[in-house]
């Protein structure tokens, strides 16, 4: 443990990780790529989850990203935590196995709380799976229909528990829009040729992933991340043997992609548009290298779990913003958090005509 980082070099080489910076072995170049790339990428909005991967692949449309998603070349479901990630679709079943079980251990807490039983989410599994069989697609409100056809109770936030632990067994992932509506198909037809490596493969998997996506960062933010108990998160570093590399930042261990060493770590003055949902603030529980104290509530207004969107400047969160996408236009917000010059405001302009190419629609803007 003898290479000894300060938190800007750091930093410098985690942009270069989360492919915000040129990478020195790798750029991948679609959209099976980059989300292979990351394992697993936050997803919870579909439409922060198509600017993730657009950012990252630049010069790409919208319509390029959601052709590659209809292809399949990723899915979402909630392989861990809980929560919805894009993931690479042959992966999606055994990341459902090694770290989606554990949401569903803690499942039967939110099901008393709804007043549903186990009996009932298995069988609204079950008519979900007879209602998608045949290569079929549905959105949320057909799936809800099915659902409430069979006498089950879809009101409040039941539905959503139905939807989410069918998924969540395997049964079901969220297949691409239909218009504007979210659609489920199964997960086996969506899916038909899945990997399948032991349990200590997929734990290394995950370790070499995450820290080549997401390096310098510690094993605590790859337990965090992935849900796993710390004393799995140790076997999938362990597994992921030479591949990971031991650093010293500011002091504190922490593991990177060993072929990272050799990139750059010099400071870099380059500005980004992020959605809020990005592994760049999300992939960490520990944001310090990122994200100033004081600006903590304007990101994640009430500890909620809700992000907004952020303009990053040198891998620093130095401002927020808001897009609605209307049919017509998008119209977007600038907040700073620090004081910008002309032409840092020049920047950030730049970009959002960037983000407005991407979706291939006309840009209104104001700070």
């Amino acid at each position: 443990m003898d290479v000894r980082l300060t938190g800007a070099e750091a930093l410098a080489l985690r942009m270069t990780s989360l492919l915000l910076r040129p990478h020195p072995t790798a750029r991948p170049r679609d959209v099976a790529g980059v989300v292979e790339w990351f394992g697993a990428m936050q997803a919870q909005d579909a439409a922060s989850g198509m600017w993730s991967l657009g950012v990252r692949l630049p010069g790409r449309p919208l319509a390029d990203v959601r052709d590659a998603l209809e292809r399949r070349e990723a899915l979402r479901t909630w392989p861990m935590r809980g929560t919805v990630h894009l993931v690479p679709a042959r992966d999606a079943r055994w990341m459902l196995e090694v770290t989606g079980v554990r949401a569903l251990a803690g499942a039967a807490k939110r099901r008393a709380a709804l007043g549903l039983s186990e009996a009932e989410a298995d069988r609204a599994a079950d008519v979900l799976g007879a209602a998608l069989a045949g290569g079929g697609r549905l959105t949320r409100a057909q799936c809800l229909a099915a659902l409430a056809k069979a006498d089950l109770d879809t009101a409040g936030q039941r539905g959503y528990h139905l939807l989410w632990y069918a998924s969540q067994r395997g049964v079901t992932c969220i297949a691409p829009h239909i218009g504007s509506e979210q659609s489920f198909a199964l997960l086996d037809e969506w899916a038909p040729d899945p990997v399948r490596p032991e349990r200590d493969e997929a734990l290394g998997i995950l370790a070499r992933r995450y820290f080549r996506s997401h390096g310098p960062t510690t094993r605590q933010d790859f337990a965090g991340w992935t849900g796993l108990t710390a004393a799995d998160a140790r076997r999938g570093i362990a597994v992921a043997g030479d591949a990971l590399a031991t650093v010293l930042v500011d002091g504190v261990p922490a593991l990177v992609d060993a072929a990272l060493l050799d990139a750059p770590r010099s400071p870099v003055d380059d500005l980004h548009l992020l959605p809020g949902f990005d592994e760049y603030l999300l992939g960490y529980k520990d944001r310090a290298l990122m994200l100033d104290p004081a600006h903590k509530q304007a990101v994640i207004p009430g500890g909620n779990g809700v992000f907004q969107a952020t303009v990053v400047r040198g891998g620093r969160v130095v401002g927020t913003w808001k897009r609605t996408i209307g049919r017509t236009r998008v119209t977007a917000t600038l907040n700073p958090l620090v004081p910008f010059d002309a032409a840092v405001r020049a920047r950030v302009e730049a970009a959002l005509d960037g983000y407005a190419r991407f979706l291939g629609l006309p840009l209104r803007h104001s700070w």
